[in-house]
C-alpha cells in the first residue's frame, strides 16, 4: 500500500505539471509563436530523454517516429500552445482533458474496438460538459482556441491509435524520446519559413521554457510512464484527472478566471465522463504499456500501448 502511494504520487507529477502548461504558456511565453514554442519544448526534452534511453530507431521505425512524432508531439504542442494562448486555462485544459473520448471512438473504428454502452455514455457525458463549458454565453470564447484544442485531440489520438496498430514491441521511453525529436526536427524549418526569426526571449520566458520542457514534458513524461510500469491502468487513469482540475484552480486562483454554475456543472460532467470512459481506456491502452526490451524493430508484432497527454 505504501509503495503504491509513493508510485501514484510521483504519477501525479505527469497531470498536475501537464495542466500547469497553459498557465505558464498564457501568462510567459510569447505570443503568436507557436511554432517556435513548440519546438522549444519538443526538441529539448526528446534530447534528454535520448541521452537516458541511448538507443535510436532502427528499419522501419525511422520514418515511423517521423509520422508519430509529427502528429503526437508537433503539431500537438503547436496546437495546445495556440489554444492555451487563446483560451482561459481552466476552458483550455477541461477540453483536453476529454481526449480519452476520443481515442476511444477512433479505436473503434480503426481497431474494431467496441465500446460498451456505458463507455458511450461517459463520451456523451464528456462532450455535453465541454459544450456547458463553451456555451455558458457571459463572455466570448475564442473560435480559434477551441479550433485548436479540438484538432490537436483529434490529431494526437488518431496518432497514438496509429502508434497502436504499427508498434513492435519497442519500451515507452525510445518512443517517446524518438517522437519528441522527430516532431521537434520537423517544426523548426517550418517555423522559420512560417513564423520568421525566433523570437526575442526574456527572463521570464526562458524560465517558463525551462519549466514547460524539463518538467512539463521531460520529467512529465518520465513520470507518467514510471506509473504505467507500477500502477494499474485504471489508476493511472484516474490519476489523469488531475490535469484540468488543476488548469481549473491554477486559472481562478491565479489568473483571475471565474466559472459560471453553468461551465462548474460542466466541468463535473466531464470528469464523470472520464470515469466512466476508464475501463474503455484499459482497454484500449492495456498491460503492454509497461516498458519493456525490444527483441526486433523490424518484425511486425501487436502494437504497443500509448498513453497521451497534453
Amino acid at each position: 500500500m505504501e509503495a503504491n502511494f509513493r508510485w501514484a504520487a510521483v504519477t501525479a507529477l505527469a497531470p498536475v505539471a501537464w495542466g500547469s502548461t497553459y498557465l505558464v504558456t498564457h501568462r510567459f511565453l510569447p505570443p503568436d509563436h507557436p511554432l517556435y514554442g513548440a519546438a522549444i519544448r519538443a526538441l529539448p526534452a526528446g534530447l534528454l530523454l535520448l541521452l537516458v534511453v541511448r538507443r535510436l530507431p532502427r528499419g522501419v521505425w525511422w520514418w515511423r517516429s517521423l509520422v508519430l512524432g509529427s502528429l503526437n508531439m508537433g503539431a500537438f504542442f503547436a496546437l495546445v500552445y495556440l489554444a492555451a494562448q487563446t483560451l482561459p486555462t481552466s476552458i483550455a485544459s477541461t477540453i483536453m482533458a476529454t481526449s480519452p473520448v476520443m481515442m476511444m471512438l477512433f479505436a473503434w473504428a480503426a481497431l474494431a474496438d467496441r465500446p460498451r454502452v456505458a463507455h458511450l455514455a461517459g463520451a456523451g457525458l464528456g462532450i455535453g460538459g465541454v459544450c456547458l463549458l463553451l456555451l455558458d454565453g457571459t463572455a466570448a470564447v475564442e473560435v480559434s482556441g477551441v479550433l485548436a484544442s479540438v484538432l490537436a485531440m483529434v490529431m494526437s489520438s488518431f496518432g497514438y491509435v496509429l502508434a497502436k496498430r504499427w508498434g513492435a514491441g519497442i519500451d515507452v521511453f525510445s518512443l517517446t524520446s524518438w517522437q519528441l525529436v522527430a516532431g521537434g526536427a520537423v517544426l523548426v524549418p517550418v517555423a522559420v519559413v512560417v513564423e520568421g526569426p525566433p523570437p526575442p526571449l526574456d527572463g521570464p520566458a526562458l524560465l517558463g521554457f525551462g519549466y514547460v520542457t524539463v518538467v512539463a514534458t521531460a520529467l512529465a513524461f518520465a513520470a507518467w510512464f514510471q506509473g504505467l510500469r507500477h500502477l494499474s491502468a485504471g489508476t493511472v487513469g484516474l490519476i489523469g484527472l488531475l490535469n484540468p482540475l488543476t488548469g481549473v484552480l491554477l486559472g481562478t486562483a491565479l489568473a483571475g478566471e471565474t466559472l459560471t454554475p453553468q461551465q462548474l456543472g460542466g466541468l463535473v460532467l466531464v470528469v464523470l465522463g472520464i470515469l466512466l470512459g476508464q475501463p474503455a481506456a484499459a482497454r484500449v491502452l492495456p498491460r503492454r504499456l509497461r516498458p519493456h526490451p525490444a527483441p526486433d524493430l523490424t518484425t511486425r508484432r501487436p502494437a504497443p500501448d500509448l498513453v497521451r497527454r497534453p
